[in-house]
């Protein structure tokens, strides 16, 4: 199983990271941030595997893939934002952290125009005359 590997990972990097922090705070941050990107490189493999599921279901339903490609832009951005926010947290810079997450919602909000457009178009030609 894969999470046994992950949880192992992180196991032995926090015991890393208790043992240098106090000599070399540095190297403790590089250690955390490194398994935390080796983790992430990791589950990409697992996350390509549910974007094609995605695309041949949305095929499947004759979906628009503008739509679906968007989606999931906006489900990667939310990722990555919350990815370097943590990061940047477990260096002690929670300003930066906070700029992070803020960019991501302004990039989500952008992102999501198209659909919201759609949807709202999509209710006016509903609605009766």
């Amino acid at each position: 199983m894969e999470i046994i590997q992950i949880v192992g990972l992180s196991l032995f990097a926090t015991v890393l990271v208790l043992i240098i922090k106090e000599q070399k705070p540095m190297f403790a941050f590089l250690i955390v941030a490194f398994t935390g990107i080796t983790i992430f490189l990791f589950l990409i493999g697992k996350i390509s595997t549910v974007i094609q599921v995605l695309e041949d279901l949305a095929t499947k339903a004759s979906i628009d893939m503008i739509f679906l490609k968007t989606i999931l832009k906006i489900v990667g951005i939310a990722y990555i934002a919350e990815f370097g926010a943590q990061i940047v947290r477990d260096a002690g810079q929670e300003s930066i952290a906070s700029k992070i997450e803020l960019s991501g919602k302004v990039l989500i909000m952008v992102m999501a125009i198209p659909i919201v457009s759609v949807i709202i178009e999509t209710v006016v030609k509903l609605l009766p005359a």
